[in-house]
């Protein structure tokens, strides 16, 4: 069984990626990590208190951006994040695997997508349980019937239920953006916009 104790930053990465059993050409190191604490959560059985702690650990990322800015600035050094986000974790009263994890994370200078982490971790952990967790954000609210359009689509293509989440965000210009775990699918106008005005600097 893998532990996250004596683990040098040096081996994490690569032991990550054996744990993982997924291709790291085609997954992102975000899905891999959360695959990975995945496995060992399922081996000491407490993938639900794992899920919870990890559900708190995101809250508090999204709500504080200077932490967030701390965890992905190349200058912080990976002891100091990792003693930041330690610290955190323990005050949160979080178990030890938990507090291990996110301390590994910050040492193997990966700090900054913790937050993707624990998504795709809620995402195997609704997996598991037969059903799929997406959120769907759109400028204006879905109709219930492109809602119920929109689940049976994804029902389809990921090949099991799929609860969505929807939220409007008037800043988008229109279209569709869909977050299943650490991943997004976007078909925005807002992107598509963004990417166009990127080639035009370029050329």
């Amino acid at each position: 069984m893998l532990t996250f104790c004596d683990t040098t930053a040096g081996e994490f990465d690569d032991r990550w990626k054996r744990v993982s059993g997924q291709d790291v050409k085609t997954s992102g190191a975000a899905d891999r990590y959360a695959r990975a604490l995945f496995e060992l959560a399922q081996d000491a059985k407490n993938t639900d208190v794992l899920e919870k702690e990890l559900s708190v650990l995101k809250s508090t990322l999204d709500e504080n951006t200077e932490l967030m800015q701390v965890l992905a600035s190349p200058i912080v050094g990976s002891t100091e994040k990792a003693s930041v986000i330690t610290a955190i974790a323990q005050k949160a009263g979080f178990s030890k695997l938990a507090i291990n994890f996110v301390g590994a994370v910050a040492m193997a200078g990966r700090a900054g997508e913790l937050s993707q982490m624990t998504d795709h971790f809620a995402f195997l952990c609704a997996q598991a349980r037969g059903a799929v967790q997406a959120e769907a954000t759109t400028a204006q609210p879905m109709s219930a019937k492109q809602e119920k359009d929109l689940v049976s689509t994804l029902k389809k293509v990921l090949g099991q239920d799929v609860k969505v989440e929807t939220r409007v965000d008037p800043a988008m210009l229109g279209g569709l953006i869909v977050k299943i775990g650490s991943r997004m699918f976007d078909s925005s106008l807002k992107s598509k916009l963004e990417g166009l005005t990127m080639v035009m600097k370029e050329s």
